[in-house]
């Protein structure tokens, strides 16, 4: 059977400016959602952030999602990611559950053991504990999903059929990677890595690409790989206007970084968009045509950073659809 890329959305649900209410922010969303729907997306993703709406503004993405399986009838929908541990394993299998079932079996179930350190300080969970919570937490909800015995005599209501081999796992590292293998999950790759210090410079594909190798080595024989690439991406008619709204995204961003504490983790705006593609449809397929790692399977398309206004934003998700993605092989499903 031949591998049919497929093309997603991502959002983090952040506000445009610093006035802008949850409402709207959402109102945003599932109308960029929509438009995905109507443009042939195969799949709408969405982050998790608690009380730092700068970074993300939706704690609750099983329940926006429930609101977005209602509007639109094809689009599939993903969590990525969940952030586990701060999660009842049992509770997010269930939310997980009704969830697939209300959508027709749509959801694609991404956890991660990541998280801002005022998420970890606001539920309590060591940052140092982090992984083994994460670790433990995630056998959990397997078990849960597999069908197994929660309690004696007691399983996962509704059963979510299926749902088990639609689950991802996002990481920034081998062993995780390996780990998503082991399990027949899908691999998640973020839209920005962290670099060796030995090289600082190299492509974001060059480094996720010992990531990808340890996850192919560690399926299991006759599972399907499953990859899924995030990529900064904004795209507009004119090269000069992508650049300019990608710089006035870059500033707010730094002034967020150091808002939050945290600006060791970008110092200038090249550093910000450092892993951004952006420019008009031609430029940004040359560059994606070129990464490797969003060759390797899903394309998934955020404009974060850049987050311009929501003409701008809907505007590029067009384009991606129409002008960029059908040059990296990719096409609408006829279903």
């Amino acid at each position: 059977m031949t591998y049919r890329k497929r093309l997603g959305l991502f959002t983090r649900l952040v506000r445009h400016h610093d006035e802008q209410r949850a409402s709207e922010v959402y109102a945003d969303a599932l109308a960029q959602i929509d438009l995905a729907e109507r443009l042939g997306y195969d799949v709408a993703w969405v982050a998790q952030h608690h009380v730092d709406p700068a970074e993300g503004g939706l704690p609750s993405p099983f329940v926006f999602l429930a609101h977005a399986a209602a509007r639109n009838t094809r689009i599939r929908l993903g969590t990525a990611i969940v952030t586990l541990g701060l999660e009842d394993p049992i509770r997010a299998a269930e939310d997980a559950a009704v969830l697939d079932t209300l959508s027709g079996g749509r959801l694609e179930l991404g956890f991660g053991s990541g998280g801002s350190k005022s998420s970890f300080d606001l539920f309590g969970v060591p940052g140092a504990e982090r992984q083994r919570v994460y670790a433990e937490k995630l056998a959990r909800i397997t078990e849960a999903l597999d069908g197994s015995d929660l309690i004696p005599g007691r399983r996962l209501h509704p059963p979510a059929e299926g749902l088990r081999n639609r689950t991802w796992q996002a990481t920034f590292s081998v062993a995780g990677a390996e780990r998503a293998g082991r399990a027949g999950a899908g691999l998640l790759l973020s839209r920005t890595q962290p670099r060796d210090p030995a090289a600082p410079d190299a492509r974001i594909d060059e480094v996720q690409r010992p990531l990808i190798d340890a996850y192919l080595d560690a399926l299991p024989t006759g599972v399907a790989p499953r990859i899924g690439a995030s990529r900064s991406v904004f795209v507009a008619d004119d090269r000069e206007e992508a650049l300019r709204q990608a710089h006035r995204g870059a500033i707010r961003f730094l002034d967020h970084l150091r808002t939050a504490g945290t600006p060791e983790l970008a110092e200038t705006v090249d550093d910000v968009l450092r892993d951004s593609y952006i420019g008009t449809p031609d430029d940004v397929a040359a560059r994606l045509a070129a990464d490797v790692a969003a060759s390797a399977g899903d394309l998934i398309v955020q404009i974060h950073p850049v987050d311009p206004d929501q003409r701008a934003s809907l505007r590029s998700i067009e384009l991606i659809a129409t002008k960029v993605a059908p040059q990296l092989g990719w096409h609408v499903s006829e279903r």
